[in-house]
């Protein structure tokens, strides 16, 4: 952000955080989110591939993306955000593309991702 105002610039980097893991699209991920039902908190967890970041300091997403009962879900998260308790690296995947969108049409095997303990 060059030539952003500076009370901007000191406010978005007081709001990163710092305790999440290092992951990159084609990773396999569990994210831990906190949802608010009435006055309870739960922790729910969504497992799946990483199919885009979107790096935009305190602005940044990921998407994750899973196949549930031969239905597929993409779910956004700010990855910056007090809700999600923490992020598990399943594996890690090997691919060649900053957005994997392709696997939207492939099913199976297909759309499997190869792991770096594969190379």
């Amino acid at each position: 952000m060059s030539g952003a105002n500076p009370i901007v610039e000191a406010l978005e980097k007081s709001s990163l955080r710092d305790d999440l893991p290092a992951f990159r699209v084609g990773d396999s991920v569990d994210v831990h989110y906190r949802i608010r039902e009435g006055e309870k908190e739960r922790v729910q967890v969504f497992s799946g591939v990483v199919i885009k970041r979107r790096r935009a300091g305190a602005r940044s997403t990921f998407t994750v993306r899973k196949v549930s009962f031969n239905v597929g879900v993409e779910r956004m998260f700010p990855l910056h955000s007090p809700r999600i308790d923490k992020i598990q690296i399943q594996s890690q995947g090997v691919v060649r593309r900053s957005r994997l969108f392709y696997l939207r049409e492939l099913r199976g095997k297909a759309a499997r991702i190869k792991d770096v303990k594969d190379r």
